[in-house]
């Protein structure tokens, strides 16, 4: 069993430098003083598998065959757990700004899906991989996360199993108290932004 609690977890993104403070644009588009880099805590493979397997405790008698995650932040994420669990694992990219299924990926029709997302903020990119699976003909069944900094807002309409929560400001471009500060605004995620 894990003792992985939601204090475990961001002790583990801290201990790992993995949680950054500064000026960041998330890949939602909104402004925030705190990234949490997961890719940091997921380069060594004992610690990954240390922390994710909180999760494989929690999803581990839910019906369900494959595991989808948004790329790029959830790829690896979605396979070490889906490693753990023995379950299938695919993701989504976006193509023109649309998030679907490439590689050959395909979906029966009904199988039932987690979606792994590494941390969820708005909860835009997991509901756009929500979108290409239920297109492909899947059934989205739960939604999985390392960290929820959503405060509960994301919005699901299936089950959300966080492994940690923590409280992270926000603010849209035009609110942001670090750019009327005029501190410089890095942008560590994958999502490219239209000019």
């Amino acid at each position: 069993m894990n003792n992985m609690n939601s204090d475990a977890v961001i002790k583990n993104y801290e201990e790992h430098g993995a949680l950054l403070r500064g000026h960041f644009l998330l890949s939602s588009g909104l402004h925030s003083d705190a990234y949490l880099q997961s890719e940091l805590i997921m380069q060594d493979p004992a610690n990954a598998k240390k922390v994710i397997s909180g999760l494989k405790d929690v999803l581990k008698d839910l019906d369900f065959t494959t595991i989808v995650s948004p790329a790029i932040g959830g790829i690896r994420f979605g396979y070490e757990l889906a490693s753990q669990l023995n379950k299938r694992s695919l993701f989504t990219e976006r193509v023109d700004g649309v998030m679907t299924f490439r590689r050959g990926f395909t979906l029966q029709k009904g199988e039932k899906v987690i979606v792994a997302e590494d941390v969820v903020t708005t909860g835009k990119s997991t509901k756009e991989c929500i979108k290409a699976i239920e297109d492909a003909g899947g059934v989205v069944v739960g939604i999985a996360s390392i960290i929820d900094r959503s405060s509960g807002k994301a919005g699901f309409t299936v089950p959300f199993y966080p492994l940690a929560s923590i409280e992270v400001k926000s603010y849209s471009a035009d609110e942001c108290p670090m750019c009327k500060e005029g501190l410089p605004c890095v942008k560590p995620g994958s999502r490219v932004f239209a000019k």
